[in-house]
């Protein structure tokens, strides 16, 4: 295993470097059950909470977005949707005080947890059946790269192993609540992987950074690990979604005014439908997946 440099954009062609992600947005049955949640066991901080619908996130930064629509159902199983929403914190502290949340307070939603090697990740489900990953990165000094591709893994992480050692009694008591943390990724099931990649990477403009062919597909902009995934592990041959509690949106967030008209323009090249209202464009992917595309 050799070391390479991550792979470079090509202007106007990709996504600009310092594209992040936006909020996730969430349709949900149970307003208020479902914003307990996300505050007193994810330990986000409610935003704004006007009508039918509650903002959350840390430091100011809205993370998940929750609208309460009664008259949808969940979908049906192998539906295409959200595999999981990924919120990255800054620090192990933070994401220790967050673990150690779900343990206290909801531990029947804990699913498992991993070293992925560029980072590690614990995973639960809210109380809808959304997927969850929270998660904290190692330097991207450490991130291996070979032929463009960045090595990821699946080995064991032990949860209590990690709150041993990074939990600290003022971060148990909820001292790391307000620090900073981010939408790290959006992980999507889909249909087929072939179909993601040509609507991910040559229409929307991530760079492929790792690849499970046939089975899943990891993408980013700037060289970062990942900012979306999608896979077929419980959706293969799905087709587009019809209105459903879960997925709302997702929402990227691009620097600048060149970078979002060249996404415009390369969208509308591939035949893609976008709305523009002049700040955004919004879009949908082949199976009906809401995405939104805004300056920062």
């Amino acid at each position: 295993m050799t070391d390479a440099a991550a792979p470079a954009s090509t202007p106007l062609a990709r996504l600009d470097d310092a594209t992040t992600m936006g909020a996730v947005t969430l349709y949900v049955g149970d307003l208020d059950a479902q914003t307990a949640f996300y505050r007193g066991v994810v330990t986000l901080q409610v935003q704004d909470a006007s009508g039918d619908s509650v903002t959350l996130g840390r430091a100011g930064r809205p993370l998940v977005i929750l609208r309460h629509d009664p008259a949808l159902r969940h979908a049906p199983a192998g539906a295409a949707g959200l595999f999981h929403t990924a919120i990255l914190f800054e620090t192990q502290a933070a994401l220790a005080a967050a673990l150690y949340s779900v343990a206290r307070r909801a531990p029947q939603t804990f699913t498992g947890s991993a070293d992925h090697l560029v980072s590690q990740a614990f995973y639960l489900t809210d109380p809808e059946g959304n997927g969850i990953e929270l998660y904290w990165d190692r330097a991207r000094t450490e991130w291996s790269w070979t032929h463009g591709q960045v090595e990821m893994d699946t080995l064991y992480l032990d949860p209590n192993a990690f709150l041993a050692e990074h939990l600290s009694e003022a971060a148990a008591d909820g001292a790391t609540a307000g620090d900073v943390a981010a939408i790290g990724h959006v992980h999507l099931s889909v249909g087929d992987v072939a179909t993601a990649r040509a609507f991910y990477v040559d229409a929307l403009g991530f760079e492929t950074t790792a690849s499970m062919p046939g089975s899943a597909l990891f993408v980013s902009a700037g060289g970062y690990h990942h900012h979306m995934a999608m896979n077929v592990w419980n959706s293969r041959g799905a087709g587009p979604r019809m209105p459903a509690l879960g997925l709302g949106r997702v929402e990227l967030t691009l620097p600048d005014a060149d970078g979002l008209g060249a996404l415009t323009e390369r969208l509308r090249d591939h035949g893609v439908a976008v709305r523009d209202d002049g700040r955004a464009v919004t879009f949908v992917d082949p199976w009906n997946n809401e995405l939104r595309a805004a300056l920062a």
